[in-house]
């Protein structure tokens, strides 16, 4: 149901794209649009990798700099069948963790120099095993080509609008549509990302309790997590929250800030892991 949910939001996101590209400059705007987004989809695939770990402020570690973390990645990743990833870590005193990378055989697992210090190893077991199940899934693919439509999305417009002195031919153009697409598509175009984060954080969630092979150390990590990104502020890009474990903006929230939230709430995830932990 989570993968329905996230065809259905990825379909979505790309028939916004495509309409702003039509109402905006009618046939040649809807070129633009397709022309825009596979470069960003360009970029994004093959540099998202070194992208995030700027955002973040990751650097590469070695077994021999981290030698425990290094382990315990190579451990999980073999119960998950995958080659082993490049591991990283934020200096970030919040804790949290991310995967990144295009493929299982390009990708990174991050944690922060936080989680190292406030994690207990049962659950930081618990979190690694989570970030390995969306390289398991494929999520870094899918929430680039999200990442560069929703990109994409919000630089249309002004390009049309100004940067072609309006792109318009006989099949579109219409003034009006062009300032409610220029102030409503970049919100909707963030609002549907972000539900595609959140429908892959839950299957994450229930692949990662599948490869640590019990979900409860996951269930009390994130409670942990969540907990400590509220009081504990991250400064970080908001187009790179969606990969974090937990929503790192958390700490910064507010008012309206669960309609735009990056992540489910933690108390749904914590409550399916405990379901699994049941048999239900």
């Amino acid at each position: 149901m989570n993968n329905v949910k996230t065809f259905v939001l990825m379909a979505g996101l790309m028939g916004l794209f495509l309409a702003i590209g039509q109402l905006v400059g009618g046939s040649s705007g809807l070129v633009m649009a397709l022309v825009f987004g596979s470069l960003f989809n360009f970029v994004m695939f093959f540099f998202s990798d070194k992208l995030v770990l700027r955002m973040y402020g990751a650097q590469v570690v070695t077994e021999r700099e981290a030698p425990e973390l290094y382990r315990m990645v190579d451990r999980l990743r073999r119960r998950a069948g995958l080659p082993m990833p490049v591991v990283a870590i934020a200096d970030q005193p919040q804790p949290n963790a991310f995967a990144t990378g295009r493929s299982p055989s390009k990708a990174v697992v991050a944690v922060t120099t936080g989680i190292l210090k406030y994690m207990p190893q049962e659950e930081l077991e618990g979190v690694i095993a989570h970030e390995l199940a969306h390289i398991k899934n494929r999520d870094m693919l899918i929430s680039t080509i999200a990442a560069g439509m929703a990109g994409a999305i919000s630089n249309i417009p002004y390009y049309l609008m100004f940067g072609m002195g309006g792109g318009q031919d006989d099949e579109g153009g219409h003034p009006f549509a062009q300032i409610a697409l220029l102030l409503l598509a970049p919100i909707g175009a963030m609002m549907i990302q972000f539900a595609v984060s959140r429908q892959r954080e839950f299957e994450a969630d229930r692949v990662g309790a599948e490869i640590l092979g019990r979900p409860m150390p996951l269930a009390n990590a994130l409670r942990r997590l969540d907990a400590l990104a509220h009081r504990i502020p991250m400064q970080v890009a908001p187009a790179a929250a969606p990969l974090a474990q937990v929503n790192p903006l958390s700490a910064v929230g507010g008012g309206v800030g669960r309609l735009f939230s990056t992540h489910p709430p933690t108390e749904e995830r914590v409550a399916r892991l405990e379901a699994m932990s049941m048999g239900r």
